[in-house]
């Protein structure tokens, strides 16, 4: 596979992660307030996991705009 193309994939599955992170929130988040320790930080959880997936799709949309960029 051409080395652009793979760019350009990954890029997509890097969006499509970060989507998922953000659909996968509201489902683990009831798992995780059984967990006692993180019982009192669930807004600091909540947040790390919200920057987490948009920092997968940043990554993504970068990766995909420079590699459209270089044609």
């Amino acid at each position: 596979m051409d080395k652009k193309k793979f760019r350009f994939y990954y890029g997509i599955v890097l969006i499509a992660v970060g989507l998922g992170v953000f659909y996968r929130i509201p489902q683990v988040m009831p798992q995780i307030e059984t967990i006692e320790f993180f019982r009192q930080k669930l807004v600091l959880v909540k947040l790390c996991f919200y920057i987490l997936g948009v920092f997968l799709i940043l990554a993504g949309g970068i990766r995909i705009y420079r590699t459209r960029k270089d044609n």
